[in-house]
């Protein structure tokens, strides 16, 4: 989903968290464009960002390189606020002549966006495109369904273990090497130091746990011929939720204050000084540049079990597709290609921060900001998505993993149970979803 690089304000960090919008399209019977014009202006729509001028920039540039490229051809950009887009792009689809050519969707939509028959296979033109070579894995896989290409990756984002140099030096510690370390670390600094949380946890914060359910070998759900079962239950994922929901207590992060806690409120409790270490994205560096830690705090990949390893990381981020009811189908795929090539989002990480779908691009980003090298790291020991079925937006926007977590931490409900019903939820989602 929206997961931006830049994080300039609470509300907005609610917006790039990694959530699904809410609502979305009904399947459409047939929004397929007839002919393929090669003259005309293509509409865009992007998403507003807070402070959104850089990239009007970058986006500026792009459009400058297409239209020099095509000469009777234009491009129109509409930077659309984010909190409004499920209900935008849901009129887009069902009436294809107001619809624009290409819009910016976040990744955990891309199913959902496909069997509501709003976006363009492209899998031809992607293949073909001398620069996709270069695309992370798990990039791809964001923008893939049923091994078709619907769209082109413009930027991911990962999450890394934040912590106080300060507070680690003064209690003689060493940043984590391993989960179980992890765990002790940040209950070791709550009781040296009660004021603090030793790790800020959330229970609602579902992006952050997951990590937890990935290291211990666990899944979120088991796909087999397109059809998914939630695995939520398994044994292997009950050891990650286990591990997670031990965070939770008087010993360091209480659950009465804890338990309601999102991904924005863990960042921020950790960037005003309120705790020792945090999992926080790329994105949150600006946010924590702002707050009372500034020059006090490292970041390191989260530790998996074995010492060393590090935990599989969700993978956020957003994509730029083609709308199926395009009438420029051909000059919308070239649009799209510049939107999201190399140049673009080399250019974009400069003036955003946002981190590179390319691992070339990636990597050398890394050498000019030294603070992307954990998030690197992190996509280079292997990021995971969730589930590529359009019942992912339900799951996610019900808060069925949330409200699992919730009932562990609050003594409501034993993980088995838990996770059991949570497992119910699941399946009833993807049945729905087709």
């Amino acid at each position: 989903m929206k997961l931006s690089a830049r994080i300039a304000a609470p509300a907005a960090a609610l917006v790039l968290a990694g959530l699904t919008a809410t609502a979305c399209a009904p399947q459409t019977s047939d929004t397929g464009a007839k002919g393929d014009e090669k003259t005309g202006t293509l509409r865009v729509w992007l998403f507003q960002e807070v402070g959104n001028k850089p990239k009007e920039q970058v986006v500026d540039a792009a459009v400058a390189d297409f239209e020099k490229a095509h000469k009777d051809a234009k491009a129109e950009v509409e930077y659309i606020p984010v909190d409004t887009r499920a209900q935008r792009i849901k009129a887009a689809f069902n009436d294809p002549k107001s619809a624009p050519d290409l819009i910016e969707y976040g990744n955990t939509d891309t199913a959902g966006y496909v069997k509501d028959g709003g976006l363009a296979d492209v899998s031809a033109e992607f293949a073909a495109w001398d620069e996709a070579k270069d695309t992370d894995p798990t990039a791809k896989q964001s923008v893939t369904v049923g091994g078709k290409v619907y769209g082109a990756p413009l930027f991911v984002g990962v999450r890394a273990l934040y912590y106080r140099t300060d507070v680690f030096e003064e209690l003689g510690i060493q940043a984590p090497k391993t989960q179980a370390e992890l765990i002790s670390t940040a209950k070791k600094i709550h009781k040296k130091k009660p004021d603090l949380y030793g790790l800020a946890v959330g229970g609602a914060y579902t992006y952050g746990a997951m990590p937890f359910i990935w290291a211990a070998g666990g899944e979120l759900a088991d796909e087999n011929g397109g059809t998914y079962k939630a695995a939520i239950n398994s044994d292997k994922a009950r050891k990650g939720i286990e591990a997670y929901t031990s965070l939770f207590g008087d010993d360091n992060c209480p659950a009465a204050k804890c338990a309601a806690m999102g991904g924005n409120a863990t960042v921020t409790a950790f960037a005003s000084g309120k705790a020792a270490m945090a999992i926080g994205g790329d994105f949150s560096h600006t946010a924590v540049e702002a707050g009372s830690v500034k020059g006090k705090y490292a970041v390191v990949p989260l530790p998996g079990i074995a010492e060393g390893s590090v935990a599989p990381a969700f993978a956020g981020g957003n994509n730029i597709g083609v709308l199926k009811s395009s009438p420029h189908r051909t000059l919308a795929v070239d649009l799209m290609k510049s939107l999201t090539g190399k140049q673009t989002q080399a250019r974009m990480f400069d003036a955003m921060g946002f981190l590179p779908t390319y691992t070339d691009v990636r990597d050398a980003a890394a050498k000019k900001e030294p603070f992307v090298e954990p998030f690197v790291k992190t996509l280079g020991a292997g990021a995971k998505f969730v589930p590529a079925s359009p019942g992912w937006g339900q799951i996610d926007s019900s808060l069925i993993l949330p409200t699992m977590f919730q009932e562990i931490v609050s003594g409501r409900k034993e993980v088995a149970g838990a996770a059991d019903d949570a497992a119910k939820k699941m399946d009833a989602a993807f049945a729905d979803a087709g």
